[in-house]
């Protein structure tokens, strides 16, 4: 599934390109995504301005003269600049064609991605309303995770990637920022004390600026906006390497599953 530095990486692609055009048709080939497309959209749509293209989680939002357009990439969906002339492929559920130039395109072969509209702000939406804080923000620091790893015995993976706590951490960020902060994904939250919580904040905020700079993670279906895989993938420490020695000991590492998610660590390097 694409995570944050994925989202972010197809933000920056497409949205130079989007603002300031304005929508001249959005079309619907398939409205079945995770929730129906709404039949109001491509008429709410039409003729609009877009005004900024920003993202909030996983969510990208297409800030219009008057409403949002809400996007969700789901688990396989992708964004495309592509060309007006070019023939649609399989899989291709909607294109929006803008003023000038190419014109965008989403594409999901498992349709479990998103094309809501809202009226009103974004954030009051129900999807985003109640998220949590943006990780490469100020809002997301050490002294309020600690605070609300007090008292919750579940394991601090899942509690980084509940999206309550802090959004777009997910399953290979979350891996990958544990490790490199020597925590064992098991570990209880409430047991780590203010040291280790505030080494996880600056790692998992690491972990991510790194993987946007490198464009994503290289994993199924993900490509950015202009059609380019993510390269982040050479630079996994952990995440799907159960089994392999461990780059930094030399231990095999672990595998277990953690809220219904293989999570791989290293034994040695990594403590509860």
């Amino acid at each position: 599934m694409p995570e944050l530095p994925e989202v972010e990486t197809t933000r920056a692609g497409i949205a130079s390109h989007l603002q300031g055009q304005r929508i001249r048709r959005l079309r619907l080939h398939r409205r079945d995504l995770r929730w129906p497309i709404p039949t109001c959209l491509p008429k709410a749509a039409h003729g609009q301005a877009v005004r900024a293209v920003v993202r909030r989680g996983k969510y990208l939002i297409l800030q219009l003269e008057c409403g949002n357009l809400l996007v969700h990439l789901g688990m396989s969906g992708s964004l495309r600049l592509s060309s007006t002339d070019e023939p649609l492929r399989k899989h291709d559920h909607w294109q929006m064609a803008l003023t000038t130039g190419p014109e965008l395109r989403y594409h999901d072969p498992r349709r479990f991605g998103a094309l809501l509209w809202t009226a009103s702000e974004a954030e009051t939406h129900p999807l985003l309303a109640a998220l949590g804080p943006e990780p490469l923000s100020e809002k997301f620091n050490a002294k309020d995770l600690y605070a609300s790893t007090r008292r919750r015995t579940v394991p601090i993976k899942s509690h980084i990637m509940n999206a309550h706590t802090v959004v777009g951490v997910g399953n290979i960020y979350a891996a990958e920022a544990l490790f490199a902060a020597g925590i064992h994904p098991a570990a209880r939250a409430q047991r780590l004390s203010y040291s280790r919580i505030e080494r996880l904040v600056a790692e998992i905020k690491r972990v991510l600026a790194e993987a946007i700079a490198a464009g994503g993670t290289t994993l199924r279906d993900y490509v950015n906006g202009h059609d380019q895989p993510g390269y982040f993938q050479q630079q996994l420490w952990v995440y799907g390497r159960g089994g392999q020695p461990c780059t930094r000991c030399g231990t095999s590492l672990k595998e277990q599953r953690i809220g219904q998610r293989a999570s791989a660590f290293c034994p040695k390097c990594q403590r509860r």
